[in-house]
């Protein structure tokens, strides 16, 4: 009887709690993301996402397409460490809607000496080829 209520115990435990480590691997992306950004490394910062043409942004000007696209976006609207400043997230939610996708949904804050910015995200992850990424970003 002991083996079977821990056998049940076990079983439960996993059900529950899960055995993925899904939700942690979208963290690492984040904060890989924070890592690289806070390094002067756009193109670091930018390994988290999606790279293709499909990559989509959405911002103050509406949407914009494509990893490239975004790649130079950043450069231009921030051409060095001083306008970079130093990056954090705090994230509100982060859920899974199935396998293969997550929604993430926080704020961003860029401390500088320039003055400081920040706003909100969301994100929708996907994961591709084994890998967690961004197919789409509406940053506030």
């Amino acid at each position: 009887m002991k083996k079977i209520l821990l056998s049940l115990i076990v079983f439960c435990s996993f059900t529950v709690f899960g055995q993925s480590n899904d939700e942690p691997a979208v963290r690492k992306v984040l904060n890989d993301q924070v890592a690289a950004w806070n390094q002067g490394n756009i193109e670091g910062f930018m390994q988290g996402y999606l790279k293709s043409d499909s990559l989509m942004f959405i911002g103050a000007k509406g949407i914009k397409w494509g990893w490239q696209t975004a790649l130079d976006n950043y450069k231009k609207g921030y051409p060095d460490t001083t306008a970079m400043g130093k990056l954090s997230f705090e994230l509100l939610v982060v859920k899974k809607l199935s396998p293969e996708y997550y929604f993430v949904v926080g704020k961003w804050n860029l401390k500088r000496t320039i003055g400081d910015v920040g706003g909100h995200f969301d994100l929708l992850f996907r994961k591709v080829r084994g890998k967690w990424v961004i197919i789409s970003d509406h940053t506030s």
